[in-house]
């Protein structure tokens, strides 16, 4: 089982914290972001991981080595100043990736779920599986909703829609043969969607997206307790 963590974002809405480090550095309870999805990851048995990064990304080089103090065999995917955004992260480290269906979560959320809780496989004909989520405060309207496990727009279903963890699985054919260039992800989710290509489940547990030093704060008030 391979993964990839995301982790090329600028976090400019951290700042000053991510003036002079990456997002994914960042403390939680003492420990940076990303060793929670490391530690994690080796749990639920991944073996290969690769981590994208632009900003200070050799922060996150040094922090992370080999990756052999989690057990794990990490690879990095450099990418050039501004990032590729997430598509563009994932289209450039597909080499990287292989042929099987690969976890990819978003190196700045915290949670406290069991990665060996998430799916590991996915049916014939589909080209991922989405986590979602109860919408949070700041994002109150969701992204998508669930429907006979599959994700729809849900447009006219506001009170379905979901928030998107920023944890999937996905197949490379959802992204492959896109050259590599800034790419959102969405118009690939979109696409995937009129074709019922993808599927979805709903996650329950605490599930933040660190995104300003004010949810940064409170994701350490709440370990603390």
């Amino acid at each position: 089982m391979r993964a990839m963590i995301l982790a090329a974002g600028r976090g400019s809405r951290m700042r000053p914290l991510t003036d002079n480090q990456p997002k994914p550095l960042l403390p939680v309870a003492g420990k940076p972001l990303l060793a929670y999805h490391l530690e994690k990851l080796a749990n639920a048995g991944v073996n290969e991981v690769v981590i994208n990064h632009a900003w200070h990304g050799e922060q996150i080089e040094d922090f992370v080595g080999d990756g052999s103090q989690w057990g794990l065999q990490v690879s990095f995917s450099a990418e050039p100043e501004g990032g590729l955004e997430t598509a563009g992260g994932i289209i450039k480290a597909l080499p990287l990736l292989g042929d099987d269906p690969f976890w990819v979560i978003n190196g700045d959320i915290w949670t406290d779920w069991d990665y060996r809780d998430l799916p590991t496989d996915l049916e014939k004909g589909l080209l991922g599986h989405l986590i979602m989520v109860d919408n949070p405060i700041h994002h109150s309207n969701g992204d998508f909703a669930i429907e006979n496990g599959l994700l729809v727009n849900g447009e006219n279903e506001n009170d379905a829609r979901k928030t998107f963890s920023g944890v999937g699985l996905y197949r490379k054919e959802l992204l492959a043969p896109y050259p590599e260039g800034k790419r959102p992800l969405k118009p690939f989710f979109d696409r995937a969607i009129n074709k019922k290509q993808l599927a979805a489940s709903h996650q329950d547990g605490f599930w933040t997206d660190v995104g300003t030093p004010e949810r940064l704060h409170q994701v350490n008030q709440r370990l603390e307790k």
